[in-house]
């Protein structure tokens, strides 16, 4: 793609009154060539409500090579806020293995187990996301989510995968009977 091209992409992310669907395909496409003028347009699509357009950002992020895509992501998987909407970033920070992934993950999975929000899919991503990055330093929270029913299978895996795998027998017999997600077993 010429310089010409690109710089018209460029100005359909800029300009006022176009449609989301138009800036979407524009900074997607000045991803797959390496211009980082769609970073912005594409972090925000990353915390878009709609999964399908922040999977498609995450994949474009991930395409384009920005330096700022792993911080961006953090900061998305770890705001309380927009925790229905953290899956994409997630599995983004996992995919880039940057610096901030695992303190990000582990942020973010501690946080939603302290809360009790284990009905999110973001519990599950960060799990999973942890025993792939293979990073010892998310053991604790891992040993923390085992003890969760919906969550012992996904957490001993990852403890598995990062070697810190110690026999569930005594954590189990501590392991509450009730799935803490289930809003019948809140008082």
């Amino acid at each position: 793609m010429d310089s010409a091209a690109r710089d018209e992409l460029a100005g359909v992310l800029t300009a006022p009154g176009q449609p989301l669907e138009a800036r979407e395909a524009a900074a997607v496409a000045l991803a797959d060539v390496g211009d980082r003028r769609a970073f912005e347009t594409l972090a925000l699509l990353l915390n878009y409500r709609e999964p399908a357009r922040a999977e498609s950002a995450a994949r474009a992020l991930a395409r384009l090579g920005d330096p700022r895509t792993a911080r961006a992501a953090a900061a998305l998987a770890t705001n309380p806020l927009r925790v229905a909407y953290a899956v994409p970033p997630i599995r983004l920070l996992v995919q880039l293995r940057a610096p901030e992934s695992v303190p990000a993950l582990i942020e973010t999975l501690d946080r939603l187990l302290a809360e009790r929000t284990l009905a999110w899919e973001a519990v599950p991503a960060c799990v999973e996301g942890l025993g792939e990055l293979g990073d010892p330093r998310a053991a604790p929270v891992l040993r923390a989510a085992r003890t969760h029913p919906r969550l012992r299978a996904a957490a001993t895996a990852a403890l598995e995968r990062i070697g810190c795998y110690e026999s569930a027998s005594s954590e189990a017999s501590d392991a509450p009977d009730a799935d803490p997600s289930d809003e019948t077993s809140r008082t």
